[in-house]
C-alpha cells in the first residue's frame, strides 16, 4: 500500500524536520521531481537527525512485528468475544431492572387534586437592609381569593383584594420552604386547606377557639428554583436567608401598622416551618446557623425530605454540610439536661411518599439516627389514616389526603396565648401522632386514660346482657330492634395468663359527639349510685333497665377517642383510598383496661342497617405469630401459614428476618370460605413497620405486594433498640364467623425486587465505572512499559475481564462480607441503651459512617450486590468507550466532507505545516491561554467549567489524532490515538461528578446572581488536568518508564480503582480529585521526558520528546 509522506526543507529554530515529514510549499506532488527533491533535501540532513530517523523506522518495525500479534484487535472498533458476552449480559441485566422498576411491585396513586383560587403577595421592603440574599430570594405572604379580602374593598371590587389589606399579618405564622428547583408556589395547596379550614372549621368551633386556635399566616419563600441538591453552598444560603425571614416576619406583628392581630395576645415569638423535599434540610440548617435566633422554631413539618444523608455526593460542601448538621442534632439530644439541649423544645416529623417518589429515596426521610421518638418520628404516607396511598415527590405538596391531616394538626397544636404559638412539646407529639400514625403503634398512648366518666349505663339485673368469658360478641343487622341493646364483655382480671388484649370492629362509626342513632364502645366499671343523682354526676344516661327492681349501674368513658378508622374490606373494594365508609376499629391491653370491669357495646341505631359488630377477648399466643425463619430460608423456600378456623378476628405473622428494603415479596392467601349472605367482610391486610412508621394495607385482600423501607443502603445505623430486630409484620383482620381455616404463603418476587435497586444503588454508576476504567489504563501502561505499544481500550478491557477485574472484585465481596459482619456485631452490643435516657455513651459510640463504604449492604446475603455492579460497570464502560468512538469519528468524517478539510490545509500550507502532524500552538500562546483560564477559576468560575473545557480540548486532540494516524497509517501515531482515547474515556467517567455544580453555577447566572461561589475555586483542583491536556494537544505521546517509577503508575490506578469502589459511592467528589492527582503524575511522566529542567519544559510545551513529526506553529 503507498503511504503518503510530506517533507519541509524549511528549519524551526535551526532544528531540521523529521525526515518522515515533506511538503511542498506550491502543492502535493507525488511526481518523479518531487522525490527526487525529497531525496536531496533528506540528504541534507546531518548525521544526528539520520541516527535518530533510523531509530525511529526500528521501533516502528519492532512495534510492527509485535502488533501482528494482535492484528484482529488493532482496530479501536475491534471487540473480543468475552467483552461481547459481558456487554450483552450487562445490557441484559439492566434492562430486566429498568423494566422491574417500571412495572413490577408498583403502587397505585390514590391522590385527589386539590384546587385553589391564590394570589401572593410580595414584601418588596424585605430588601438589602434585611438580608444580602434580597436581590436572588423573595418573601411573599398568601391570600386566598373569597375569604382574605377586606370586606369594604370587596364589597364594591369583588375577587380583587386589597394589597394594603393582604399585607397585613393577623395570625400564626407558617412558612413555607420549597426544595431542590421547587416553586414557591407549591404552597398553595396547604395554604389554601388553612384558609378554609379556619373560615369553614375553627371559626365556628368555640371550644378551639377558647384553646388557643386562630387564623394562620401562610408564608411562602421564592428561591428562584436553586438546585440545593447539588451544591452545599446553596443550601447554607437559603438556611441564612430562612432565618433572616423569620426575624423579618416576627418583626411585622411588633408593627402595629402591618398587624391585625387581637392586642391582648402576646406577640409571637415562634414561626412553624412546612419543607418540602430539600426544603426540610434547610429547614433544620437553619438551626445550626450562627444567624439562628434562639426559640423562634419549635416546629418542623418535612415532606419527602432526605434527612439521613445527602441525595448525591458530588459536592464536598454538601458532604460536609450534611455530616455538621446531623452531628448538631445528634449531639444535641445527647445533652443529659434538657436546659443543656438547644433542640429540646423543637418537634420534627417526617413524612415520606414511599416507593411512588422517585426523585428521593424515601429510605433517606428516616429520622430513627437523628431525633429521638419523644421529638419527632418519620411516617410514610400510605400509613395517614383516610389516605392510605403512597405519593410521588410533587403530589406530596398538593394532595389532598395528605394536606388536610397536616393542615389540622397544626391548627389543634396552634395555641395563640403562648408566646410561642403553640401548645407544649408533649402535647404536640401526642396531636401528630393522632393525626399521622394509625393509632396501633405501641407508642401510642390510650386517650381514654385522661378522661372522666361521661355516661352512667344502667342495665337490668340477672340479664343475659353479660356475654360469657371466652365467647366472641357479634351483632349483625344493627337497629334491627329499634331500641337501645347493651351487651357487656367482662374484663379479664389483671395477672390472667396468656397476655389478653381487647379488639373490636365494625363497619358502623362510632363518633364522640353521640347521637341517638350511633353505635357506642364505652368501658365500664360499677357505680354504686343512689337514684336521682345520675344527672348532677354524667353528661349522658343511658337507662336500659326498664323500671325493673333490680338492675346495675355502671359509669363509663367512651372510647371513641382510640378508635382506629380502618379502609372499608368487602367483596367490591378495590383499593384502601377508596371512597367508602370506613371500618371503626379498637384495641386494648390489659394493662390499659385495668381500672375497669366491663367493656359495653351500645347499639343505639333507631332503624334496621346491614352494620354490624364483632368485639372478643384473645390471648397474644393465639393471634401474635412469631416466625423464626432465617432470611436465607425465607428466600428459598418463602413461608407458609396455615390460619385456623377458630382463629381470632385479628391475627398478626411477624417475621423479624425481613427487614430490606431491597427484597419485595408476592403473598398469596388462601380463600375464605364463607356463605355470601352471612359474611361480615373479606380479608383485610396490614404491612407494618415498627420504624420508620410505614404501614401499607390491602383490601379484599386476595395476593398482594409486600415490600417495605426497612434497613437500606448507605443509611446510617438507627438509635433505637426496637428497630434493629423487630423486622416485618403481618396484620390480618379475618371474619371470625366463617368456620374455615386460611392459607398465607409469602414468596420471593426477584423480578419486582430487581427494581428495588435502582432507587438505592443509582448513584453507583458514578463510581463504579472508574474502578474498570482505571484497571484498563493500568493494564494499558503496564503492557506499554514493558512493550512500547499501547493497547487499545477494547483490547486492555479484554484482558481485564480475564483476569484483574474478576479478581479484585471477589477481594472487594470478601471485604464487604467482612464490614458486614463487624457492622452486625457492634450494632448488637450498641443497641441496649436508649437514645436520650441515659444513653450517652452507647449512642457516641455508634459509627454512623459504618455503611458509607463499598454498596453499604447490612446483610451479607447480598454479597452478590458487588460483582452485580461490577458486571454492570463493566458494560457501562464499552457503551462510554464506544459512543467516545462514535463522537470521534463523527467529528472526523464531517470534517472529512466538509471544507473543513480545504480549509484546513490552506491553513497548513499558509503555515507551512504538514496537514499530517500537530500543529501546537507556541507556548507563549498556550501558557497565556491557561493561565486565563486559572485566573478566571480562581475568581469567577467553578473549575468544573474548565474540567468541561477540558473535556471538549480532549476531544478535539483525539479527532486530530485519528485524522493523522488514518492518514499515516504509522503504528506510533496509533499509540498515541490509543493513549489519548483512553484518557478521554477516564475524563468522562468524571464529567458526571462534575456537572451538578456546573449546572448550579450556570443557574445562577440565568437568575443575574453573578456572586462567585466560595468554593469550587480552587486552581489545583483542576491545574493537572488543564497541563495534561495541554501537553496532548501537541501530540506528545507518554514516554515508557522502564524504571521502578512504572510501579508507580500501577500503583495509582491500582489505588483509583479500589477507592472508587470502596468509597466511591458516598464521597462522589473524592473520585475528581483523585483522577486529578493521576494526572498530575502522568503530566510529571511527560516532564521526565524532557529531562527535568526548564528548557525541557519548554521542549515539553513545544511537543518535541522524541518524535519529530509534532511540530509548533510560528
Amino acid at each position: 500500500m503507498r503511504r503518503k509522506l510530506s517533507s519541509s526543507a524549511e528549519e524551526d529554530n535551526g532544528l531540521p524536520e523529521h525526515p518522515h515529514a515533506e511538503h511542498n510549499n506550491e502543492r502535493h506532488s507525488f511526481t518523479s521531481a518531487s522525490d527526487a527533491r525529497s531525496a536531496q533535501a533528506r540528504s541534507q540532513h546531518p548525521p544526528e537527525d539520520l541516527v535518530l530517523s533510523a531509530t525511529l523506522q526500528g521501533e516502528e518495525k519492532m512495534l510492527d512485528n509485535r502488533g501482528r500479534q494482535l492484528s484482529r484487535l488493532r482496530s479501536p472498533w475491534a471487540i473480543s468475544l468475552p467483552t461481547v458476552l459481558t456487554t450483552v449480559l450487562a445490557l441484559a441485566i439492566l434492562l430486566s431492572i429498568t423494566r422491574s422498576f417500571t412495572t413490577k411491585q408498583l403502587d397505585t396513586k390514590g391522590c385527589d387534586m386539590y384546587y385553589t383560587r391564590s394570589m401572593f403577595f410580595h414584601f418588596a421592603d424585605f430588601d438589602t437592609e434585611h438580608t444580602r440574599f434580597a436581590s436572588k430570594y423573595s418573601l411573599h405572604l398568601y391570600r386566598e381569593i373569597g375569604f382574605d379580602e377586606d370586606p369594604k374593598v370587596f364589597a364594591h371590587r369583588k375577587n380583587i383584594i386589597d394589597q394594603t389589606y393582604a399585607s397585613q399579618v393577623k395570625g400564626v405564622p407558617v412558612l413555607f420552604i420549597p426544595g431542590n428547583a421547587g416553586s414557591y408556589r407549591q404552597a398553595r395547596s396547604l395554604a389554601s386547606e388553612t384558609v378554609q379550614q379556619y373560615y369553614n372549621h375553627v371559626q365556628q368551633d368555640k371550644d378551639a377557639l377558647k384553646a388557643g386556635a386562630t387564623s394562620i399566616d401562610f408564608f411562602s419563600v421564592d428561591f428562584n428554583e436553586d438546585f440545593t441538591a447539588f451544591h452545599g453552598q446553596t443550601l447554607l444560603d437559603q438556611a441564612e436567608y430562612l432565618n433572616d425571614a423569620v426575624a423579618y416576619i416576627l418583626s411585622l406583628y411588633h408593627d402595629t401598622r402591618r398587624s391585625l392581630r387581637d392586642p391582648r395576645l402576646p406577640d409571637p415569638s415562634s414561626v412553624i416551618l412546612i419543607g418540602h423535599s430539600m426544603g426540610g434540610v434547610a429547614a433544620r440548617t437553619m438551626l445550626t446557623m450562627p444567624n439562628y435566633q434562639s426559640n423562634s422554631i419549635n416546629t418542623i413539618i418535612t415532606i419527602s425530605a432526605p434527612h439521613a444523608r445527602a441525595p448525591v455526593s458530588v459536592d464536598a460542601d454538601l458532604v460536609h454540610t450534611y455530616k455538621k448538621i446531623n452531628d448538631y442534632w445528634r449531639q444535641a439530644y445527647l445533652q443529659k439536661w434538657a436546659s443543656d439541649n438547644p433542640l429540646w423544645h423543637v418537634t420534627l416529623i417526617s413524612i415520606a411518599g414511599g416507593s411512588l417518589d422517585t426523585v428521593v429515596p424515601s429510605d433517606y426521610a428516616s429520622l430513627s439516627s437523628l431525633v429521638p421518638s419523644t421529638h419527632g418520628f418519620t411516617v410514610f404516607t400510605s400509613s395517614i389514616p383516610n389516605m392510605w396511598t403512597g405519593a410521588d415527590h410533587i403530589q406530596t405538596t398538593w394532595c389532598l389526603q395528605l394536606v388536610r391531616p397536616i393542615v389540622k394538626s397544626i391548627f389543634d397544636a396552634l395555641d395563640s396565648h403562648r408566646p410561642s404559638q403553640t401548645k407544649p412539646r408533649a402535647e404536640r407529639m401526642r396531636i401528630f401522632k393522632k393525626w399521622f400514625l394509625t393509632g396501633m403503634e405501641k407508642t401510642i398512648e390510650k386517650s381514654v386514660s385522661r378522661k372522666e366518666p361521661s355516661t352512667l349505663l344502667t342495665l337490668e339485673d340477672h340479664s343475659n346482657s353479660v356475654i360469657p368469658a371466652g365467647e366472641t360478641l357479634v351483632l349483625r343487622n344493627l337497629g334491627q330492634r329499634r331500641k337501645p341493646l347493651a351487651r357487656l364483655l367482662p374484663i379479664p382480671p389483671q395477672g390472667t395468663p396468656g397476655h389478653k388484649r381487647f379488639t373490636f370492629l365494625s363497619n358502623q362509626p362510632i363518633r364522640e359527639d353521640v347521637t341517638e342513632n350511633s353505635l357506642e364502645v364505652l368501658l365500664c366499671s360499677v357505680f354504686p349510685l343512689q337514684a336521682g343523682h345520675a344527672a348532677a354526676l354524667f353528661s349522658m344516661n343511658i337507662d336500659l333497665a326498664e323500671e325493673t327492681t333490680g338492675s346495675i349501674r355502671l359509669a363509663c368513658k367512651t372510647a371513641a377517642a382510640d378508635v382506629v378508622p380502618l379502609p372499608a374490606s368487602t367483596r367490591t373494594s378495590l383499593h384502601p383510598y377508596d371512597k367508602v365508609p370506613n371500618f371503626s376499629y379498637l384495641e386494648y391491653s390489659l394493662e390499659d383496661l385495668g381500672e375497669y370491669q366491663f367493656v359495653a357495646i351500645v347499639d343505639r341505631v333507631n332503624k334496621p342497617t346491614s352494620s354490624w359488630a364483632i368485639a372478643q377477648f384473645n390471648d397474644d399466643n393465639e393471634s401474635i405469630l412469631n416466625l423464626r425463619s432465617s432470611l436465607q430460608h425465607l428466600l428459598i423456600f418463602g413461608m407458609h401459614v396455615r390460619l385456623p378456623a377458630d382463629r381470632p378476628l385479628v391475627t398478626e405473622i411477624h417475621v423479624p428476618a425481613l427487614h430490606s428494603s431491597l427484597l419485595a415479596f408476592r403473598l398469596s392467601l388462601g380463600k375464605q370460605t364463607c356463605e355470601v349472605d352471612l359474611e361480615l367482610f373479606t380479608p383485610l391486610l396490614r404491612q407494618y413497620l415498627t420504624e420508620p412508621h410505614e404501614s401499607r394495607f390491602f383490601v379484599n385482600v386476595k395476593e398482594a405486594n409486600i415490600s417495605l423501607h426497612g434497613n437500606a443502603p448507605f443509611m446510617p445505623l438507627s438509635l433505637n433498640n426496637y428497630a434493629i430486630d423487630d423486622g416485618i409484620a403481618l396484620q390480618f383482620w379475618t371474619d371470625p364467623t366463617c368456620n374455615s381455616s386460611v392459607n398465607v404463603s409469602l414468596k420471593l418476587d426477584i423480578a419486582g425486587s430487581l427494581g428495588r435497586l435502582v432507587m438505592r444503588y443509582r448513584t453507583v454508576f458514578a463510581a463504579f465505572p472508574l474502578l474498570v476504567v482505571a484497571l484498563v489504563l493500568r493494564k494499558q501502561f503496564k503492557f506499554y512499559d514493558e512493550t512500547g505499544m499501547f493497547l487499545t481500550f477494547s483490547e486492555a478491557m479484554d484482558i481485564c475481564l480475564r483476569s484483574s477485574l474478576p479478581m479484585l472484585l471477589l477481594a472487594l465481596t470478601f471485604l464487604a462480607s467482612s464490614l458486614t459482619m463487624m457492622t452486625s456485631k457492634g450494632s448488637q452490643q450498641t443497641s441496649s441503651g436508649f437514645f436520650g435516657q441515659g444513653a450517652n455513651s452507647t449512642a457516641s459510640a455508634i459509627d454512623f459512617a459504618t455503611n458509607d463504604l463499598l454498596l453499604g449492604s447490612q446483610d451479607s446475603i447480598f454479597w452478590f450486590l458487588i460483582p452485580l455492579c461490577g458486571l454492570l460497570s463493566a458494560g457501562v464502560c464499552v457503551l462510554i468507550h464506544y459512543a467516545a468512538l462514535s463522537m470521534t469519528y463523527t467529528f472526523y468524517i464531517m470534517c472529512t466532507l466538509l471544507p473543513v478539510k480545504e480549509i484546513i490545509t490552506k491553513i497548513a500550507d499558509s503555515r507551512r505545516v504538514p496537514t499530517t502532524t500537530f500543529g501546537a500552538a507556541s507556548p507563549r500562546r498556550r501558557i497565556i491561554t491557561a493561565s486565563i483560564l486559572l485566573f478566571l477559576v480562581s475568581t469567577i468560575i467553578p473549575y468544573q467549567f474548565a474540567y468541561l473545557v477540558a473535556c471538549i480540548i480532549q476531544l478535539a486532540t483525539c479527532i486530530r489524532s485519528l485524522h493523522i494516524a488514518n492518514e499515516t497509517h504509522s503504528e506510533a501515531h496509533c499509540n498515541l490515538y490509543n493513549y489519548l482515547h483512553s484518557i478521554l474515556v477516564l475524563m468522562l467517567c468524571v464529567l458526571p461528578i462534575n456537572i451538578p455544580v456546573l449546572v448550579v453555577w450556570v443557574h445562577n447566572l440565568a437568575v443575574h446572581w453573578l456572586t462567585p461561589f466560595s468554593s469550587h475555586h480552587n486552581v489545583l483542583s483542576v491545574l493537572p488536568f488543564i497541563l495534561l491536556v495541554e501537553t496532548l494537544t501537541c501530540g506528545k505521546m507518554i514516554p515508557r518508564v522502564t524504571s521502578r517509577l512504572r510501579y508507580v503508575t500501577n500503583a495509582l490506578f491500582f489505588f483509583l480503582a479500589v477507592y472508587a469502589a470502596v468509597y466511591g459511592v458516598s464521597y462522589a467528589y473524592r473520585l475528581h480529585h483523585l483522577v486529578n492527582l493521576v494526572s498530575a503524575w502522568l503530566v510529571a511522566l511527560h516532564f521526565s521526558g524532557s529531562g527535568f529542567s526548564l528548557s525541557g519544559f519548554g521542549r515539553m510545551l513545544e511537543g518535541k520528546s522524541g518524535m519529530g513529526d509534532f511540530k509548533k506553529r510560528p
